[in-house]
């Protein structure tokens, strides 16, 4: 429990981070970047793995001088611009909404 000489102290910044809306929106952002976070990296882990130990395979030939290696290898760029697209979705509708209610409650009662 805060004491009033306590609670005068306090900072707006900690107001707002002990509040359930900004625990809530802490929340939404590791719901998406974790998973893709590690999504990505074991997807990447995956690719140098076969080009480290799976030479033949990627060396096979696709299509011309194309070869499962550069295939997956550019997939690897296909996939961040994937990601990045999705989380500006996931940020439109789940996260910046919230992120402005805090923001106009922030400056609506500390101005």
């Amino acid at each position: 429990m805060t004491t009033t000489g306590e609670r005068a102290r306090r900072t707006v910044y900690q107001d707002v981070q002990e509040s359930p809306d900004f625990r809530e929106l802490r929340s939404r952002l590791r719901r998406f970047v974790f998973p893709a976070s590690i999504g990505f990296l074991v997807w990447y882990l995956a690719y140098v793995l076969l080009a480290s130990y799976e030479r033949e395979f990627m060396a096979t030939k696709v299509l011309g001088n194309i070869t499962v290696g550069l295939l997956v290898g550019l997939l690897q760029f296909v996939s961040t611009f994937a990601i990045t697209t999705l989380y500006v979705r996931y940020a439109e509708r789940r996260l910046d909404p919230l992120a402005e209610q805090i923001r106009e409650r922030i400056e609506g009662t500390h101005r």
